[in-house]
């Protein structure tokens, strides 16, 4: 066992913690996982300066130039709801036709990830909003029209650069065609590889040198090549689709691994496996410290015993450092004053009432 080897499997999870400050027990996992980054929830946030602080305690166990990243889509998918003031959705940003308030919508959220130390935000949703799955999806989705889904992304895309917090396109290669919550079940999405091609994929298609990361979900597509397989695990959809014939050059990234869609069908052991054996990057695994030291326990033996796995992981811990290393090479900012969060508080709220106005 090496150190080096050690360090490889950990930097490929990003991982989740339990409450505002870490307990002993997050301290002594942590210095064993070194993990690749951090993600944290609204369990995790009181204001600004505990999550900074939480985060620099939390990253200090961690990688090189760690993810520290937060979900914040607005709307229903909004952590720092609470802490600051909630954001519209991106569904009805969008509706307001605006160009300028997208990519307001994308600074405002860039600010307020950045005043609280986070560097990636795992937003903004590219699935499609069909009938199918609005029930599920809600707010979250743009538009069923992919030419509007990706005028959305690319505005908020470059409000979110314009703060330098790094944007995540999901859920490749799209839920718009599920009708259920992959956080319980697996959807089962009836679309062949053509459907999907000129529509659910249209906006990858179109950003694919713009979105510097994309995660992928855990639904099943039986109708294309990749069978009843969620995408996680899928070869087909990471590397035969996303990274070649998409080409796409950026970091990818699972959705969470604790989530019933993938867990379904294949213990985290396994799921884990199957995920970098797909071509993913990275992988999230969120709330439980057990299924963490499980998926870096099961990486590290089958790297020990496999060579050819071996290779497989040190391949793509150096591609994701590599990555992260352009991604979160700059400093954060300082911390912002009293008064400066109550500004962006306001900021917020004037957004709001423009939306409204807008509907």
């Amino acid at each position: 066992m090496t150190q080096s080897l050690r360090s490889a499997v950990g930097s490929l999870l990003v991982v989740g913690l339990s409450g505002p400050e870490l307990t002993p027990l997050e301290r002594a996992w942590l210095r064993v996982v070194q993990p690749g980054g951090i993600i944290l929830f609204r369990r995790n946030i009181t204001d600004a300066t505990q999550t900074r602080a939480l985060l620099a305690a939390a990253t200090a166990h961690a990688a090189p130039h760690p993810m520290r990243a937060v979900d914040i889509e607005g709307g229903t998918v909004d952590r720092l709801r609470d802490a600051v003031a909630p954001i519209p959705s991106a569904q009805s940003v969008a509706r307001s036709g605006s160009l300028a308030l997208f990519r307001r919508h994308g600074k405002l959220i860039a600010r307020e990830a950045r005043a609280f130390g986070f560097n990636t935000t795992l937003a903004p949703v590219l699935d499609l909003g069909l009938p199918i799955s609005a029930a599920v999806m809600g707010t979250r989705t743009v538009s069923a029209d992919p030419a509007q889904v990706t005028a959305y992304v690319r505005n908020f895309l470059h409000g979110l650069a314009a703060h330098g917090v790094t944007g995540c396109g999901k859920h490749f290669p799209g839920l718009g065609g599920g009708s259920l919550d992959s956080h319980y079940a697996t959807p089962t999405i009836n679309r062949t590889f053509p459907e999907m091609w000129a529509t659910d994929l249209a906006p990858y298609r179109d950003l694919v040198h713009e979105l510097s990361m994309v995660m992928v979900n855990h639904a099943a597509y039986p109708l294309t090549r990749s069978g009843d397989k969620p995408a996680t695990a899928s070869p087909y959809w990471v590397t035969t689709i996303l990274r070649r014939k998409l080409a796409y050059p950026g970091l990818i990234f699972s959705d969470d691994l604790e989530m019933g869609g993938i867990l379904n069908h294949l213990p985290i052991e396994d799921a884990v496996l199957a995920a970098f054996r797909a071509g993913l990057h990275m992988v999230e695994i969120c709330h439980s410290p057990e299924l963490i030291l499980r998926a870096f326990d099961s990486l590290l033996r089958h790297a020990e015993s496999s060579a050819a796995f071996r290779r497989l992981i040190l391949t793509r811990a150096a591609e994701a450092a590599k990555l992260r290393r352009n991604l979160y090479s700059a400093p954060l900012p300082r911390a912002l004053s009293a008064t400066q969060l109550a500004r962006l508080r306001d900021s917020i709220l004037a957004f709001r009432t423009t939306i409204e106005a807008a509907q």
